[in-house]
């Protein structure tokens, strides 16, 4: 089958998402991608370039039996100004949505973004979401963006995205020649995200901070992408764990994000928001510990861990109860001994998420959508 693909932010989980699929994929693919930046003019002009790129390709001959699209794409603008493409099924699917992303000042949030959504996912055959955390938000901030709108009796469009709305879960895989024994030393912590402040860094450093008064011996690995605008916070908690780092900042390729994710002992989540947790998950297949907030939708990522006692992978998202849990951590290590929680145990709870599995039931469920059937996510 013949897939096209639209992506305009083609970069971070996005592509990896993408990328991870189609080179796993039994189809063809055909992709039309853009640069990760300026996302808002991405989401406003995407359709536009997108439709036109398309056009020009079906009449060099190009074909397609089904469209995959990003939440980036406005799919409705898409689907009007293409008509080489305007009849094939299409799913959109949502790594993100801008009705429930978190902003810092709720009256700045630009509900014209929501409106987006809100008639690309009716312009969809299928509407997929990376969890059923984002899944069950999304519409319930459908719910409330009705109530602001002059005319919000909405029900019945409501209804129509979710009779065509489905779970898909990204999947995940780290090389293994990432794994490695463990060298000696203190508890090796990481945490990885976007350097954004709805990924909770004042958290992380708060708990670090408790660490460090309690005379708790450790190292840090704080990775991910970094913004002109990034939290201030990054910066000073640099200087005041000095030599405590291990590693810092974004890493210059996929192999050695994952080198320096295995060298961790534990990846410790702070996130206010996440709608899957790609890399709490991608820990996880390494074999690395997890401790993670027990809210958003890392109860349901990690359910099979959700009964594990003392061992368990969750806290109550307090900077006091992490640096409780870390320093727990920390006296295993010295005395020689290993994680509450084996890591393979931590590994089997996360085997869902391979992506050999998630690619084949990705394809059955596109297949499904240009054959006009259902098929179980």
């Amino acid at each position: 089958m013949r897939v096209l693909a639209l992506e305009p932010y083609f970069g971070g989980s996005h592509q990896s998402f993408l990328s991870g699929w189609q080179v796993r994929s039994g189809h063809t693919w055909t992709t039309v991608t853009d640069r990760p930046c300026h996302w808002k003019w991405r989401m406003r002009h995407a359709a536009v370039t997108m439709a036109q790129e398309v056009s020009r390709r079906a009449a060099e001959g190009a074909s397609w039996d089904v469209v995959w699209a990003s939440s980036m794409v406005n799919l409705a603008e898409f689907r009007g100004l293409c008509p080489a493409a305007a009849s094939l099924p299409a799913v959109l699917y949502f790594h993100e949505n801008q009705i429930t992303y978190p902003v810092q000042e709720e009256d700045r949030r630009d509900i014209h973004f929501g409106i987006s959504h809100l008639v690309s996912a009716l312009a969809a055959d299928a509407v997929w979401f990376n969890s059923s955390y984002h899944k069950d938000a999304f519409f319930a901030g459908l719910g409330e963006m009705f109530g602001s709108i002059p005319r919000p009796d909405l029900a019945d469009q409501r209804a129509q995205i979710a009779a065509r709305s489905s779970v898909a879960y990204p999947g995940v895989s780290m090389s293994e020649s990432a794994h490695q024994p463990r060298a000696a030393g203190p508890l090796r912590i990481s945490w990885a995200s976007r350097w954004e402040y709805d990924k909770g860094p004042e958290t992380l450093f708060a708990a670090l901070r408790l660490l460090m008064d309690r005379g708790v011996d450790f190292e840090v690995i704080v990775l991910g992408e970094q913004f002109r605008q990034s939290p201030s916070v990054f910066d000073e908690a640099r200087a005041w764990l000095a030599d405590r780092v291990r590693l810092w900042g974004y890493q210059p390729s996929r192999g050695a994000y994952e080198s320096a994710m295995c060298q961790a002992d534990v990846f410790v989540s702070t996130a206010e928001h996440e709608f899957f947790g790609l890399a709490a998950v991608e820990a996880a297949t390494a074999g690395v510990g997890v401790l993670l907030p027990n809210r958003l939708a890392y109860p349901e990522v990690f359910s099979q861990l959700s009964g594990s006692g003392s061992g368990g992978v969750f806290y109550d998202g307090s900077a006091e109860m992490l640096a409780d849990r870390l320093s727990d951590w920390s006296r295993r290590i010295e005395k020689g001994q290993g994680p509450e929680l084996p890591s393979q145990t931590v590994q089997d709870s996360v085997s869902e998420y391979e992506w050999g599995l998630r690619a084949n039931a990705m394809d059955a469920q596109l297949e499904g959508l240009a054959e006009g059937r259902d098929c179980p996510s």
